[in-house]
């Protein structure tokens, strides 16, 4: 093998995902480039490779690395370059060159053992010398970290996320059982644990294999929204990833029960198996339901029907029956449950209810489960109303606790009335921490357009609780006549029965677009978001019009139309910062969204650029615009669309995604002026008609489908509804049959 050092002077390709790189290194004698993985490496490193020649047809001579290992700069111009290259938050460039011209060639040996000196430097104060201190040590282990975990094949993505789980204790964590990060790390699967066990000898038959084996499809069950999994489903699939007896899989449910890590239940053809967090979660749900549904209430001295004349003469409106029992059944029960279609009356309802409770004295909580589901809310009822997370004021506490909710049984929620929007959004763990923070005598009202599509996460709540009949619901059913105008609920309704939609009625809200290509729809997409609908209604293509798709990946889905939209609405210019992130590059302007809850980021909200308020916690959904990427400090400031301010670091920005365009399961809870769908080919799973459904809703005031008619007749034919695991309306049935029996 061949063995040369020198300074890598530019990086012309690097994949994330595998660590694969193409660089250009300067050596004493002659610049190479050099190709293999090799995970965090930075522009102005020296390394020292081994590897083989080889000769590529476009390329010519590259060096095929095979091993390689990290050299401290020797001159200053090296050291410079290293500095400077963002491998280090709050170096850059500027104050990279004045570290060098201070300190010289013990720059380093300054920053690895006397950090303190750093203050010396123009420009660095204690803060930012103790952040640039942090974050070289950290890349210091996190490189050897890294050379440890390639021996066994794991990506530098997953590395990063293995090192920030685990710190220095990485390499003895990993040796002692490598399963544990199918459980601990989001996005390493049984697969790739069980391959890195493998390469370390872990017998295949091993207790710790078969264990983790059958929690790992517990847990892929519970993000196809299962809160539990029949035995012989679960032995069929764990047979799959573990090749081994099914008498070993048998016998490691059974050991997993005994250790309560799993809990079995008996159905009537087959056994249920729960990951115990499901377990606990959905029992206590069914045992909260019933408590608070069947516990007293403070009784109002009221007359409801008169209250009910006077709401409609202050208000002038005239109520329907079923919103008329809405407001009663509020009133005399614990519990209640109010579903219905778009233009059926529910925000009026609403209103109405909290104008009779408050007329009363009665304290009022209002919430849902995402921002944007909240800042909804809060328009329609002018109140506030929190997500769910921030009404039950969920906090980081301390490195042993981490992130906790203050408000629980112990420190329940001071409110006579709870009102929750959007109910199918929630999922069963969710309403379990919502209900343990509901103090008995307080009334909860559960709102929520059933026919949505169910939440993201396990369980079916709104849909069990519903056809329980256990619980009280009042369905409303009457589109009112000013809705009717709107061809976006007439043609909802019609959707949700199975019916054809009314297409392209003149001056009407709802329109069809025929084109027979991905490409065409594409273009026209581009075309109606860019230049007609601004030209028509004066709308802003980034903050009015939103594009949802069905999928992901195509001509037509999310990422291709993501990359078009950047490319028309916000182009690269110089005056545009940009910061890569994968395979997406971020740009300032670009309109983007949170795909995971981060219940630590700090936030400002402003107003006129003042700060009025402080806190934390950015959630799935939220949507902002990028506003500053700062390289020298490795930062990039978001503006959330509820005003919100926060600044996320670079090695965060991996839970951003562009939002030009998002798929209709993110968009739940969401409400935009403009809505346009592109409408095509797609797996049979995605081409539904409760999708189709859900995306129109989302519309206020103009929705525009562009594509083939024939494949939106198959989503509306297509009432495929997948089967939810879940055991929360049986239980329901059960707990309350043994109320009435006594």
């Amino acid at each position: 093998m061949i063995t040369i050092q020198g300074t890598i002077e530019e990086i012309i390709f690097q994949n994330e995902s595998n660590g694969y790189t193409v660089a250009v290194m300067e050596t004493e004698d002659d610049v190479v480039t050099i190709v293999g993985t090799i995970p965090v490496i930075n522009i102005g490193e020296t390394l020292k490779v081994q590897g083989k020649w080889d000769y590529h047809p476009n390329f010519g001579q590259q060096l095929k690395v095979e091993l390689y290992s990290t050299v401290v700069p020797a001159t200053i111009n090296g050291i410079e370059k290293y500095l400077s290259s963002g491998l280090i938050p709050g170096i850059g460039p500027k104050t990279a060159k004045k570290i060098v011209e201070e300190f010289g060639k013990d720059s380093i040996d300054i920053l690895q053992y006397n950090p303190e000196k750093l203050k010396l430097v123009e420009g660095i104060g204690e803060k930012k010398a103790e952040k640039i201190t942090e974050a070289f040590v950290e890349q210091r282990e996190l490189r050897d970290i890294m050379i440890f975990l390639q021996g066994y094949g794991i990506s530098t993505t997953y590395g990063v996320k293995i090192y920030k789980k685990y710190g220095n204790e990485t390499i003895p964590k990993v040796q002692e059982n490598p399963y544990r990060l199918s459980e601990d790390i989001f996005g390493i699967g049984f697969k790739m644990a069980d391959k890195i066990a493998q390469s370390m000898g872990v017998d295949k038959r091993s207790k710790y294999r078969v264990h983790a084996g059958i929690k790992f499809v517990l847990m892929e069950s519970s993000g196809k929204g299962h809160t539990y999994i029949p035995q012989g489903e679960l032995i069929n699939e764990a047979l799959k990833i573990l090749s081994v007896e099914p008498e070993l899989i048998e016998e490691g449910i059974r050991e997993l029960a005994l250790n309560q890590e799993v809990q079995l239940e008996n159905l009537e053809k087959d056994m249920a198996v729960y990951y115990m967090p499901y377990y606990y979660a959905e029992t206590n749900v069914c045992k909260k339901l019933v408590e608070i549904s069947q516990g007293e209430t403070n009784k109002l001295d009221i007359d409801v029907d008169k209250k009910i004349k006077k709401i409609e003469d202050e208000d002038s409106i005239k109520f329907a029956e079923k919103q008329k029992e809405s407001i009663r059944e509020s009133v005399e029960n614990g519990l209640i449950v109010i579903t219905g279609g778009p233009g059926t009356g529910k925000t009026t309802t609403i209103n109405s209810i909290i104008k009779l409770f408050q007329g009363q004295g009665q304290s009022i909580l209002l919430a849902a489960p995402t921002g944007r589901a909240a800042k909804r809310m809060s328009e329609a009822t002018g109140r506030e109303a929190k997500t769910i997370h921030r009404l039950l004021e969920y906090n980081y506490v301390d490195e042993e606790v981490g992130m906790a909710f203050a408000r629980d049984d112990g420190t329940p929620l001071e409110a006579d009335v709870v009102i929750i929007d959007e109910v199918s959004m929630v999922d069963i763990l969710l309403m379990n921490t919502l209900l343990k923070a509901i103090l008995p005598g307080t009334r909860l009202i559960l709102v929520g357009d059933v026919d949505q599509l169910p939440s993201v996460g396990p369980g079916n709540v709104l849909k069990d609780i519903i056809e329980s009949k256990i619980i009280k619901v009042v369905k409303l059913d009457e589109i009112f006549r000013q809705a009717q105008e709107s061809m976006i609920v007439v043609n909802a309704h019609k959707i949700n029965k199975g019916e054809k939609p009314l297409l392209n009625v003149k001056d009407k809200d709802f329109f069809f677009m025929t084109r027979n290509k991905g490409e065409d729809i594409v273009e026209t997409i581009l075309e109606l978001s860019k230049e007609r609908l601004p030209n028509f209604n004066g709308y802003d293509p980034l903050k009015d019009i939103q594009i949802l798709s069905p999928m992901k990946k195509g001509d037509t889905g999310v990422n291709e139309l993501n990359s078009r939209m950047q490319e028309s609405l916000n182009p690269k210019h110089p005056s545009k910062k940009e910061k890569k992130s994968g395979d997406i590059t971020f740009r300032v302007g670009d309109k983007v969204m949170q795909i995971k809850n981060n219940y630590r980021m700090k936030w400002k909200l402003l107003d006129d650029e003042l700060v009025v308020e402080e806190g934390e916690g950015v959630f799935n959904g939220d949507y902002g615009f990028i506003t500053e990427i700062d390289n020298e400090e490795g930062q990039m400031t978001i503006l959330f669309d509820d005003n919100r301010k926060a600044v996320y670091q670079f090695g965060q920005i991996d839970e951003l995604r562009l939002a030009y365009a998002t798929t209709i399961h993110k968009s739940q809870g969401s409400e935009f002026p403009v809505v346009i769908i592109p409408v095509c080919w797609g797996p049979p799973m995605l081409l539904t008609r409760n999708l189709l459904y859900t995306a129109i809703t989302r519309a206020k005031e103009l929705v525009v489908l562009v594509g083939m008619e024939r494949y939106l007749y198959t989503m509306i034919n297509n009432n495929r509804i997948a089967t939810r695991y879940s055991g929360l309306n049986r239980r329901l049935v059960q707990v309350f049959d043994m109320i009435m029996r006594k």
